[in-house]
């Protein structure tokens, strides 16, 4: 992968690009992205968790009825 003196590198340029009054906004806003990402994977994986202890939902037998025609529809048309 990387070593030190690639990282080091790395950091100098971002140093040189970003400068270095925006890079502690550019930490923070990294940081609460990350926060951010981790609250919503968990929410997922509880809401997937959640949806397989529910139980089954009910079947309620009815009947099927006829569609009406134009002459028996109540709405104006």
């Amino acid at each position: 992968m990387f070593g030190i003196s690639e990282i080091a590198i790395i950091l100098i340029v971002v140093i040189l690009v970003v400068g270095a009054k925006k890079l502690p906004e550019l930490a923070r806003s990294a940081g609460k992205s990350a926060r951010i990402l981790k609250a919503e994977a968990r929410a997922m994986k509880n809401k997937d968790a959640d949806n397989t202890t529910a139980p089954a939902p009910r079947v309620i037998p009815g009947e099927t009825l006829p569609p009406r025609g134009p002459e028996q529809d109540p709405r104006p048309q």
